[in-house]
């Protein structure tokens, strides 16, 4: 089974963790991949990735003709791909020795479409005490939570994520309304694709997570402001998933929120008592704000699409 793996980037000032993106497919103990690295429009990227990379074997090189945002670069690398599957890593990401063999050992066992892993973090700067595990997808990692080995989820993160390639290209790929693009605000791209897999072929993304993926925590991604925002906008993105999809139902959302109720802030509540500390009031704290900021991004959504509809 040949595996083509996805690699976007854009900036100049990323291309360093590109490299290392690139350095972890490479040493990879599965054999049979090819790389197709995409420069999202920037022409001086694409010159140095077609200095440092033209001449590799199984490596395929290429753009996209200006910036078109991440969802559209994806779909553009897999244009070109030659594999029976594809999966993606991000150029701030570092995949484990045995990500892509565990993800073909999945599509092996199974009659699995996507499978997807874990990510994990890889702090540039100091960790966040305050952030409460269970909001870990706000900075890009797998919270805590998530699902079971071999459970099929919606989606994983797009840094973590494959499809058999015939059922990326029946989904027509990403939705290139939505995704990272400058200050775009709706930026669930693998919800909404995860949603279309579960209408058109009655399955989800399988969820392994001994295929892990490490996602650099730059400074930035810790700063509470930085945070709290993020936590606004993924809300406000939910609800517009569901006008994008309007039969769309936020189960993963609803399994989320049960999931804080029942165990985290029980839990987290007993343990303040039994072992107080100032990281544990911290914790609690942000994981009630937290709750209620994702609430209040949602519930903007909701007015804003409906104004829009007026128009």
């Amino acid at each position: 089974m040949k595996v083509s793996v996805i690699i976007c980037t854009y900036a100049d000032e990323m291309y360093e963790h590109f490299q290392d993106a690139v350095e972890s497919i490479e040493n990879q103990t599965y054999d049979d991949i090819e790389m197709v690295l995409v420069s999202d429009g920037n022409q001086a990227v694409y010159e140095r990735m077609q200095a440092d990379y033209n001449d590799q074997p199984n490596t395929i090189v290429t753009r996209t003709a200006e910036n078109v945002g991440i969802s559209a670069a994806r779909n553009h690398g897999v244009e070109k791909a030659t594999g029976d599957v594809v999966a993606q890593i991000d150029d701030d990401a570092i995949a484990d020795p045995h990500w892509v063999e565990e993800l073909v050992s999945v599509y092996e066992d199974t009659d699995a479409v996507a499978v997807g892993g874990k990510m994990v973090p890889e702090w540039v700067d100091d960790k966040p005490s305050f952030l409460p595990e269970e909001f870990y997808w706000l900075i890009g990692v797998t919270h805590r939570g998530f699902a079971e080995p071999g459970e099929e989820v919606r989606n994983t993160f797009g840094s973590n994520i494959s499809f058999r390639k015939s059922v990326f290209e029946k989904l027509n790929g990403y939705n290139t309304d939505i995704g990272r693009k400058g200050g775009r605000e709706i930026q669930a791209e693998e919800p909404e694709i995860g949603i279309r897999l579960q209408d058109e072929f009655e399955s989800g993304v399988f969820y392994n997570p001994e295929a892990k993926v490490a996602h650099k925590i730059f400074e930035y991604r810790t700063d509470p402001i930085w945070i709290a925002k993020r936590a606004f906008w993924q809300g406000y993105s939910k609800r517009g998933i569901k006008n994008i999809l309007p039969d769309a139902g936020p189960q993963e959302e609803s399994h989320f929120l049960l999931f804080l109720l029942v165990n985290s802030l029980p839990q987290k509540t007993v343990k303040i008592f039994k072992q107080p500390s100032i990281k544990s009031v911290n914790q609690l704290i942000w994981l009630i704000g937290l709750t209620g900021i994702v609430g209040l991004g949602y519930v903007y959504g909701i007015i804003r699409w409906r104004m829009l509809e007026r128009l």
